[in-house]
């Protein structure tokens, strides 16, 4: 310990693109897109629907309630909502509006 730091960082990765496809660009993008999917989906249930928490263990039900949450979220987003958050909470205040969300 107490030696110099190397400012350098690497990361390793898996493709199955060719090393004349894996240019910089093409990694960064795919990369990206990777952490978008965590950012939009998995986050959102971790936070917004505290799903570590869920005491739901058995049998299919914690793949029902993952299901559920990521139709809502989809739900949600294809109305415009842009803060999944704040729309469930408006949706849990007002049972008419989300019975119009869901065609009703």
């Amino acid at each position: 310990m107490g030696g110099p730091i190397d400012p350098e960082e690497v990361a390793y990765g898996l493709t199955s693109l060719t090393a004349s496809e894996a240019n910089p660009e093409q990694l960064l993008a795919l990369a990206r897109g990777h952490w978008q999917i965590e950012n939009r989906c998995h986050h959102v249930r971790d936070t917004t629907y505290d799903e570590d928490r869920s005491q739901i263990r058995s049998w299919n039900g914690p793949r029902m309630m993952a299901t559920l949450r990521n139709f809502t979220m989809s739900l949600l987003r294809l109305m415009g909502c842009r803060n999944i958050a704040s729309a469930t909470r408006h949706c849990a205040a007002s049972s008419r509006d989300t019975l119009r969300i869901i065609g009703f």
